[in-house]
């Protein structure tokens, strides 16, 4: 659809085309709304799982929970599915939603402005002008690849590339490779680099708690009962959500009640790994859970082979040829990868999107940290909704539940502005401050903050604008109703020959908001 004509206006306009953005699409049709727009940067839907194709690409969340809840998969071939599956069941819920006619891809976002006096959004592409009532912001915080400041990487003679930038025309085969970072994507890329290259050195700053993965193939049974019985489907689904919800307490209240989990990843970590000294380099310092716990039955037996070597000297400098660690050492590579994560509290659309005030999103969030209301809107930004946004990840399940919660509130405040008229809605600042100040109190005690380690959760100030200290079924309970009273509302210009003709509506008090987020 990259070569379509974009229209000069729509009700709704969606950046991004993932699963967020997929969901916006598909309810809003089901809705009714169908005057939107989808335009995405990519050549196809996907978003991480389009872009992300590197050796070994996994989900660590099983796949009964990994997909939409109104559009199960009977075709799941095991229970921790690979990139190529999972971006095989994102394009046929797309192609199946009747809703693709809509989308508009290799089309970026290059600016987009609040217009006061028209009520709407102007967002700028590179395919052209488009106005908008409302803006749907569902990039993601996992799309915009971060690369390390390192001296001299600019001046690398050899290939280098990004994790989530793979070069498949790249041979790895017999060379001289190296691996910055130990995070998500490099233990699954490690295992697969292990097989093929000459020799392999991992570049680990802060080791991972690396738990086994129970990942086996479905049987011929399994996948006929799947495929043929939807009660099966939804008690395998239901079963995975709630052993995913155990974690919870660990994590947010109790970190200490964990330490089965640390058994696990210490006894996977002997069984890995025989020599003392690299058990030693390997096994954290801090609380399991204070950075992502990863999973892999692989990653340590790949570290313990002959052609590997784990580096925990700090990289001083990269030179045509090589790594130069602090200590002086030089070691030769041919290939370069990058897996040093993603910008996640610095989300570069942000720097983008100019509200009310005429003050860019990042700017406001410079000022007063990566904030918004219940994840999803933001003062001084009318009809802007985030997906996916501050303090809405999850460090134990599936991103899919939290993105149809958000859509959820995005589909009500939408019903609530065509039923009284609004030309916008924005939540008020003392509610927003309200909702974070609680927020924060109860990160206070999680093991995000008190697990003794620093990870991408945290912003440079230390704050943790990243997660959500508590339950998911506690944050789909708090998106279910979109509170309006929380809210600024603006009726349409002109005003409505009948009916409320308010500029605005009160603020609630901090007590009603905070009445939906117990302690």
């Amino acid at each position: 659809m990259s070569d379509r004509s974009l229209p000069e206006t729509v009700e709704h306009l969606v950046v991004g085309a993932g699963f967020a953005g997929l969901c916006t699409a598909v309810k809003l049709d089901e809705d009714g709304e169908r005057d939107f727009l989808v335009v995405e940067k990519g050549a196809d839907v996907g978003g991480t799982w389009r872009d992300n194709t590197y050796p070994g690409a996994a989900c660590d969340v099983p796949s009964q929970l990994y997909s939409f809840s109104f559009a199960p998969n009977p075709d799941w071939t095991r229970s921790y599915s690979f990139q190529p599956e999972i971006q095989a069941y994102i394009q046929r819920v797309a192609r199946e939603s009747g809703t693709l006619d809509r989308f508009v891809f290799d089309t970026t976002v290059e600016d987009a402005c609040w217009d006061e006096g028209q009520q709407r959004w102007v967002v700028t592409t590179s395919a052209g002008t488009v106005r908008a009532r409302n803006l749907v912001v569902g990039s993601g915080g996992l799309s915009a690849p971060k690369l390390p400041d390192i001296p001299g990487i600019e001046d690398f003679g050899g290939e280098v590339f990004h994790s989530a930038r793979w070069r498949h025309d790249v041979d790895l085969t017999g060379k001289r490779v190296a691996v910055i970072g130990t995070g998500a994507s490099a233990i699954q890329i490690v295992p697969e680099i292990q097989k093929v290259a000459g020799h392999l050195d991992v570049y680990q700053r802060t080791p991972p708690w690396v738990i086994p993965r129970s990942d086996r193939p479905y049987t011929r049974l399994e996948r006929l009962g799947l495929r043929h019985l939807p009660a099966l489907r939804r008690l395998y689904r239901t079963g995975v959500y709630w052993a995913r919800e155990t974690y919870v307490p660990a994590f947010t209240v109790a970190p200490r009640i964990a330490w089965p989990a640390r058994r696990l990843a210490e006894a996977n970590i002997a069984r890995g790994i025989k020599d003392p000294g690299l058990r030693d380099k390997v096994t954290p310092d801090y609380e399991l859970g204070c950075k992502r716990v990863l999973i892999s039955n692989a990653y340590y037996p790949a570290l313990a082979a002959e052609n590997v070597e784990l580096v925990t000297d700090r990289i001083a400098a990269v030179t045509p040829t090589g790594i130069v660690t602090a200590d002086g050492t030089e070691r030769p590579v041919d290939v370069l990868v990058v897996a040093t994560g993603f910008h996640t509290t610095d989300l570069p659309i942000a720097a983008q999107v100019t509200g009310r005030e005429g003050r860019s999103l990042a700017e406001v969030w410079a000022e007063r940290g990566m904030t918004a209301y219940k994840g999803t809107t933001v003062p001084g930004f009318p009809n802007l909704f985030l997906i996916v946004g501050p303090n809405t990840g999850l460090g134990h399940s599936s991103m899919v539940f939290v993105i149809e919660s958000q859509v959820r509130y995005i589909r009500e405040a939408i019903r609530t502005m065509r039923e009284h008229r609004y030309a916008a809605v924005e939540p008020h600042q003392d509610a927003t401050d309200a909702w974070n100040q609680r927020l924060q109190r109860r990160m206070a005690r999680t093991v995000w903050s008190t697990g003794g380690c620093s990870s991408w959760y945290l912003d440079e100030h230390g704050r943790n604008t990243t997660l959500w200290p508590r339950s998911t079924f506690n944050l789909r309970a708090v998106l279910a109703e979109f509170d309006v009273a929380a809210y600024d509302v603006r009726a349409p210009r002109p005003a409505p020959t009948s009916g409320s003709t308010s500029g605005s509506t009160s603020g609630s008090t901090a007590d009603e908001f905070l009445e939906e987020m117990p302690a």
